[in-house]
Formats: structure tokens, sequence, C-alpha cells
């Protein structure tokens, strides 16, 4: 199985689904806080929600709670992995108020090897709304996101070009 961005939408089979990108577009010279979706062939690394908002949508998710964190923090040895409250680096909270990471499918953008600078967390998330850009992440439709979820697997493709 493998999803593909096109100019309409993330297109698994016969289906697309509107998508946001990036700010920055979409680079083959992805950095750190450059916006940027980055281009290449990518893989879903791990499913995450929150279990005080929504049911688990898959066997495999990890629920989120509230000491639940990402590093950004290039020149930290923990940078682009989750990490634990406290965390004295730089960081973001994956237990957000908004709704926007209920639920959080992370790729394996730079990641488990992360090379410093090179760009953190590319998740595909929900998004503010119809095409808002994100930060670099992939951002759909509530529905869209959480059909995505139930029936993805750690591993699937995702290709971004």
């Amino acid at each position: 199985m493998i999803l593909r961005l096109t100019p309409r939408g993330l297109r698994l089979g016969t289906t697309t689904y509107p998508c946001s990108i990036g700010r920055g577009g979409i680079r083959t010279d992805k950095a750190e806080g450059d916006g940027a979706t980055p281009t290449g062939t990518h893989r879903i690394a791990e499913l995450w929600y929150r279990a005080d908002r929504i049911a688990k949508p898959s066997p495999w998710a990890r629920a989120i709670g509230p000491a639940d964190l990402w590093c950004d923090a290039p020149d930290h040895p923990d940078y682009n992995h989750h990490v634990t409250a406290p965390f004295p680096a730089s960081h973001e909270r994956l237990r957000r108020a908004d709704p926007l990471y209920d639920l959080i499918l992370t790729l394996n953008w730079n990641w488990p090897d992360a090379t410093p600078h090179k760009g953190s967390a590319i998740f595909l998330h929900q998004w503010r709304r119809p095409r808002f850009p994100t930060e670099g992440c992939l951002a759909l439709r509530r529905d869209h996101l959480h059909a995505l979820a139930r029936h993805l697997k750690p591993g699937t493709r995702i290709r971004i070009s």
C-alpha cells in the first residue's frame, strides 16, 4: 500500500483526500524551521492518539499523555524524537488544547537517526481548515484522517514529489 501526494491531495488507490502541506512548499533540501514538506518516500512509523478525546483507532496506536513532547532542538541528543516533560530543550507538545494532534501518524523523516538541522517531526495530522498550510507536516480533514488511521499499518509508504 502506498499513498501519493498529488496536486489534488493525498491519493490512496482511486480515492484522493484533500491535503494541506507545509507553508514552505515541497522541497528536496528540507531544513529545521523552513516550513517545508520534504520530498521522498517516507514510511509511517508511529500512531498517536488522545485517549481522553477519541477511541483507540488501531491496536498499534499509542496514547498521548500530558508529558508527551517532541524534541525540535537540533543540537540536542534527542532531536526529532519523542521525549517527556519536564524537558529543558526546545520541544513541541503533543497534547494540545486544539484538536490538531488528537490523532498523529509520525513519518520516518530524519528518524530514528536524526541529522541535526535537517528537520524534525513530519506528522500526518488534522488540518486547521481546508488547505491551510502547516509547518511542514501533511494535514487532512478529521474524518479522512481517522478513516486512514484505522487502515494504515506501520511501514505504509507515503510518496511526496
